[in-house]
C-alpha cells in the first residue's frame, strides 16, 4: 500500500499548522492573484511587453534590453497561454514571500509574526500583483535578486559550489535586466568584507561569466560589438536631455562634430520636465520633434552602435561639464520614490499603465482597444506576435465583478513611498549600529535596495516599476535590524556572531 501521498499532506498540514500566520497571508495573497487573473485575462500588457513577446518568436539579440525574460517565454511557447506566463509569474512573486519568511524566520530567528510582516508588502501590495500581471521582466528579476541575496545570506561560509549557483542566479539577472550587473558588483563585495575566501568568490566570478560572455558573443554576432545592448548611451542620453546645454560643454567643432549634432536646439529652461519624452515621445515641443536629434544619424540608425557611442560621450560630457545639474535631476528622482501618494510620472500614460481599471479602453472610433501595430526589433509585429503567441486575441479582457474588486483594492492597498522611506531608514539604523562590522548582514540587502531606487535615478529616470522590486531588500534589511530591539548598546561577545543568530519568543 503507498502512503507517500498521505504521507505528503500530512506533512503539508503539519508545516502549515506551524507557520498559519505566514499560511493565512499568503492564501490571501493567492486569492488576490486569482482575482486578478478572472479579471484580467489572459494579461496586461506595458509598451516593453510586445518586444518580450517578439524576440520569444523571432529569437534574435534585442538592441534595446537583454533577453532573458524572452527566453523564459519561449520556454513556455508550446504552450500558446498568456494566461500560463502571467499565472507562472504570480507563482513568482509568492515564491519571493516564501524566500523572505523562510530566511527571516529559519536563519535569523524572527518571530513567525515579525517575518510575515516582512513578507507582507509582497503579498498585498496591489501595484505588486498588477506588476505580476504584466508581461514584463520585473518579477522575475525581483525573485531573481531575493534568491540571490538570500542564497548569500543564508550561508555564513559560502562553499564554491554554493557560489557557483550564486553566480550562475546573478547571470540570470543580468540577462533579465541590465541592472542585474551593479548587484553582482555587490555580492562581490560583500562576500570580499566578510572575508570568505578566493574559492566562493572565483566560483560567483566564473558561474556568472560563461552565460553572460555567451550572450554577449551572440550579440556580437549580430550587432558586431562585444556588448549586452546597444542602448546604454541613448538612455544615459536621455538622462541628461532635460539638463544639458551646450553653451556650457567644450567641443573641439572641428573633430567633436558627432557630438555637436546631439545638441537640443531649445533652452533647457522650456525642456519637457520627463526625460523619456527624448527617446520614446510622439510628436513635437516648442517647435522640435522628438527624435530628430537622434535621427541625425539617419532614420534607422537610432539604435545603432555608432549612435549609442556618441550619445554615451555626450552624456558623459554633460555629467563632467555640469555634475550640479545632474546631481539635481538624480536627487529629484530618487527621491520620487518616497512621495504618500504615487506620482503620475513620467506621464499620464506610464501612470495609467500600471492601474487596475473597471472598465474596457476604447480608441477613437469607441471600439475596444486593440494592441499597437509597431514593427518589432526582432523582425516581426506586435499585435501579430502577440496573436501568433497566444493563438487567438491577446488583448486584456475586462471581467466583472472581478476587475471592480482589485481596482477598489488598489486604491488603498499599496505601500506608500513614505513607509518605504520609514522602513529604509530602519535598515539604515541597522547598518550604523554595525558599523565595525561594516553593516553585518543587513548591509547587502540596504545596499541592494537602495542601489535598486538609484540606478534608474542616475542613469534613466525614475519609474513606479522599478521601485518595487527594492522593497523586498529594504523589508528584509528592516527586520534583521529590528529582531533583536532598537539599542545603541555594545553587543557582548557572546551574543554577537557573523549571521547574528538568537532565539526569540514566537
Amino acid at each position: 500500500m503507498d502512503h507517500s501521498a498521505p504521507g505528503w499532506a500530512a506533512r503539508l498540514l503539519s508545516m502549515v499548522g506551524r507557520h498559519r500566520a505566514f499560511a493565512a497571508a499568503f492564501g490571501v495573497g493567492a486569492l488576490l492573484r486569482l482575482i486578478t487573473m478572472l479579471g484580467y485575462g489572459p494579461a496586461m500588457w506595458f509598451n516593453d511587453s510586445y518586444e518580450y513577446v517578439s524576440v520569444s518568436l523571432h529569437l534574435r539579440p534585442h538592441p534595446i534590453r537583454p533577453d532573458g525574460y524572452s527566453f523564459w517565454l519561449m520556454l513556455l511557447k508550446p504552450f500558446h497561454s498568456f494566461s500560463l506566463v502571467i499565472f507562472t509569474q504570480h507563482l513568482m512573486g509568492l515564491a519571493t514571500a516564501c524566500l523572505i519568511y523562510a530566511l527571516l524566520r529559519i536563519k535569523f530567528r524572527l518571530p513567525k509574526w515579525g517575518a510575515t510582516l516582512a513578507a507582507a508588502p509582497v503579498l498585498f501590495d496591489a501595484y505588486q500583483i498588477q506588476l505580476e500581471q504584466l508581461v514584463m521582466s520585473d518579477t522575475l528579476f525581483t525573485l531573481l535578486v531575493v534568491g540571490v541575496i538570500t542564497l548569500v545570506l543564508w550561508k555564513r561560509r559560502l562553499s564554491w559550489k554554493a557560489g557557483a549557483v550564486v553566480g550562475f542566479l546573478l547571470a540570470l539577472t543580468w540577462l533579465t535586466r541590465s541592472i542585474g550587473m551593479p548587484i553582482l558588483a555587490l555580492v562581490v563585495l560583500y562576500l570580499l568584507v566578510k572575508r570568505t575566501g578566493w574559492r566562493p568568490i572565483v566560483a560567483v566570478l566564473t558561474a556568472c561569466a560563461i552565460p553572460v560572455m555567451a550572450y554577449m558573443g551572440w550579440f556580437a554576432s549580430a550587432y558586431g560589438k562585444f556588448a549586452m545592448t546597444n542602448s546604454d548611451g541613448l538612455i544615459l542620453y536621455m538622462r541628461t536631455a532635460i539638463f544639458a546645454d551646450c553653451n556650457k560643454m567644450e567641443f573641439d567643432k572641428y573633430k567633436e562634430v558627432q557630438l555637436l549634432l546631439l545638441c537640443i536646439n531649445e533652452p533647457v529652461d522650456a525642456r519637457k520636465e520627463y526625460a523619456q519624452w527624448y527617446l520614446w515621445g510622439q510628436g513635437s515641443h516648442n517647435g522640435t520633434a522628438t527624435g530628430e536629434v537622434l535621427h541625425r544619424w539617419g532614420v534607422n540608425k537610432k539604435w545603432s552602435e555608432i549612435t549609442n557611442d556618441a550619445a554615451s560621450a555626450f552624456a558623459t560630457r554633460a555629467i563632467l561639464s555640469q555634475p550640479g545639474d545632474y546631481l539635481q535631476v538624480v536627487v529629484r528622482d530618487f527621491f520620487r520614490s518616497f512621495h504618500w501618494a504615487r506620482p503620475r510620472f513620467p506621464d499620464e500614460s506610464t501612470y495609467n499603465m500600471y492601474q487596475f481599471k473597471p472598465y474596457v479602453e476604447l480608441d477613437e472610433n469607441g471600439q475596444p482597444k486593440r494592441l499597437p501595430k509597431w514593427s518589432s526589433y526582432a523582425g516581426g509585429r506586435t499585435d501579430t506576435d502577440a496573436f501568433s503567441y497566444e493563438q487567438g486575441p491577446p488583448e486584456t479582457r475586462i471581467v466583472q465583478p472581478w476587475a471592480s474588486i482589485m481596482s477598489g483594492y488598489q486604491q488603498v492597498f499599496y505601500l506608500r513611498g513614505i513607509m518605504l522611506g520609514g522602513i529604509l531608514l530602519v535598515g539604515l539604523y541597522g547598518v550604523a549600529v554595525r558599523w565595525r562590522k561594516f553593516g553585518g548582514p543587513v548591509v547587502l540587502p540596504w545596499l541592494g535596495a537602495v542601489g535598486l531606487l538609484l540606478a534608474p535615478a542616475a542613469t534613466a529616470e525614475f519609474d513606479y516599476r522599478y521601485v518595487l522590486p527594492a522593497v523586498p531588500l529594504a523589508c528584509i534589511a528592516a527586520a534583521i535590524t529590528l529582531r533583536k530591539g532598537v539599542t545603541w548598546a555594545r553587543r557582548s561577545p557572546k551574543n554577537a556572531s557573523a549571521s547574528e543568530p538568537t532565539t526569540l519568543p514566537v
